[in-house]
């Protein structure tokens, strides 16, 4: 054998134990290809979750206005007191609407929370988030039994069962988002401590499943505590924020972990999708406007048999008997559109909603639902009766009441204005007194309106409907009004300067701002 041969051997040899040792490498390589390629795939076949939680939001705020429905159209007896209709048919019912409506909110919220942390879907996303859904739209008719039904056990156990299975799906979105760390956000991803943010989540999910679970079981033994506890499920994240600092106080502070998850804590400051709270309130704003005009479309065409042996075939005479049907809905109406207008100002300068700002919406909403109320008692009982005054008033009640809480609103925002206000309508800001005007307006206007009414009870629709057609021209004229108290609170509370050239830079920089009076 030659040389040449010899060297030809040693080398192949050679080849050959450098791949052998090259092998596992190599296979490790391949393999971590092989996950970034499937994890590649899997990230190309999901979908942006915006259409999911437009559509998402839309079911909700339906759900959770259409309950006033039977409020709304609960009928009268002209002989009965309407404090005694009150009393005998409109607490259950009233109870039930604001117990669904705060019900049907908290999943609302929760859902919130869970895709604040789900970022984007596929397909097995998305049918269980229709299921859960559809559970939702179950709780209305649940709640219904149970008003009708309060000693019955059997509407108490159908909603805590669909509570309990809604939370289960909730549960397996997280454990089938976490399996699959793309669908997640961008801080959880990078995150070196995803199993903490997956228990502290369940946890948090399981929690109200968990207090329907002990409901139902109390409904057989003493039902009034099972009521309790379902109430108690509205406030739990205050509750259990409450006793949290109790605790604190009594054992001494206990630091939060760096990594904690910001969007499951109960802490009113816990930042809320703005986006979503504003689709959602203008879903609720745009079904109440829409449920006004379905009772004129229902109540208040003629029959034509009517028009043509009463009014001699003349469609508009018989039209004019539902005149004031027609100025009930187009006051009702600009109440509705206004106060969706303040709600716009508002958030149109709020840069960051909170957990409480969400939970006073949810009070605005509430009282805005119970508009078509409004509407329908306003035009419902004779001219002059005690009946139609009680009615006006309690009208009076519900708009001063969705005023009130969108006020509450700013106050909440005004505790942490730096995080959650635009500069100009901050304390001092130019646009803070005027913002400050629009969001009294209403309630002001609905306070005044209920003290006339008492004084002259004789013309209380008079009055009222005179305040729904003229707060439109306040609203106009409302820029104008601020700048004018202001000039006069200026000229009462500022000294008076003859020659402002003469006054020192130090004197006039240290004088109160007129922002600061009028707060």
């Amino acid at each position: 054998m030659g040389e040449n041969d010899e060297s030809e051997i040693i080398e192949h040899h050679d080849d050959e134990e450098m791949e052998k040792t090259r092998t596992p490498r190599y296979h490790a390589h391949s393999f971590l290809e092989s996950v970034a390629s499937s994890e590649k795939d899997g990230y190309s076949s999901t979908q942006s979750s915006h259409r999911l939680l437009a559509y998402s939001d839309a079911l909700i705020s339906i759900i959770a206005t259409v309950m006033i429905l039977p409020v709304a159209h609960t009928k009268f007896q002209d002989n009965e007191e309407l404090k005694q209709s009150i009393q005998a048919l409109l607490t259950t019912k009233v109870a039930v609407y604001l117990m669904t409506f705060l019900i049907v909110t908290v999943a609302w919220a929760a859902h919130i929370r869970l895709f604040q942390v789900i970022k984007r879907i596929d397909d097995t996303l998305a049918l269980l988030n229709l299921a859960c859904m559809m559970l939702i739209t179950v709780l209305p008719y649940t709640f219904s039994l149970m008003a009708t039904f309060p000693s019955n056990t059997l509407g108490i156990l159908l909603f805590c069962a669909c509570v309990m299975v809604i939370g289960l799906i909730q549960a397996t979105i997280v454990l089938y988002g976490f399996s699959r760390p793309f669908f997640l956000n961008d801080q959880i991803q990078m995150s070196g401590n995803q199993a903490y943010y997956k228990r502290h989540i369940l946890e948090v999910i399981m929690r109200v499943p968990i207090m329907c679970l002990f409901a139902s079981i109390f409904s057989f033994i003493y039902i009034q505590l099972s009521y309790i506890i379902l109430a108690i499920v509205i406030f739990l994240p205050y509750i259990s924020q409450c006793l949290k600092w109790i605790w604190n106080k009594a054992i001494g502070q206990v630091e939060d972990r760096p990594d904690s998850v910001p969007f499951y804590t109960y802490h009113p400051s816990e930042p809320l999708s703005k986006e979503r709270v504003e689709a959602f309130s203008d879903g609720v704003y745009a079904i109440v406007a829409t449920l006004l005009i379905l009772d004129i479309c229902k109540d208040n065409v003629p029959d034509p048999s009517v028009v043509k042996e009463e009014f001699n075939d003349k469609l508009l005479a018989a039209l004019q008997e539902y005149g004031p049907e027609y100025l009930a809905y187009f006051g009702s109406f600009v109440t509705i559109g206004l106060l969706w207008f303040v709600h716009h100002s508002l958030f149109l300068h709020v840069t960051k909603a909170t957990r409480l700002m969400g939970l006073f919406n949810t009070f605005s909403l509430a009282f805005v639902g119970g508009l078509p109320l409004a509407y329908h008692l306003t035009h419902e009982f004779p001219r002059g009766s005690l009946n139609e005054l009680e009615a006006v008033q309690i009208s009076c009640v519900i708009i001063f009441f969705a005023g009130l809480f969108q006020l509450a609103i700013w106050v909440t925002a005004l505790f942490t204005q730096h995080e959650t206000l635009h500069p100009y309508v901050r304390y001092g800001g130019r646009e803070h007194a005027f913002m400050l005007a629009k969001l009294s307006l209403y309630p002001c206007v609905a306070l005044g309106s209920f003290a006339f009414t008492c004084i002259l009870s004789r013309f209380s629709t008079s009055i009222f409907h005179m305040m729904e057609i003229g707060v439109p021209f306040a609203f106009i004229l409302l820029r104008l009004l601020v700048r004018v108290v202001l000039a006069a609170l200026r000229w009462l509370f500022c000294p008076v300067r003859n020659d402002l050239d003469s006054v020192p830079v130090e004197e006039e920089d240290s004088q109160l701002p007129i922002n600061d009076i009028v707060t």
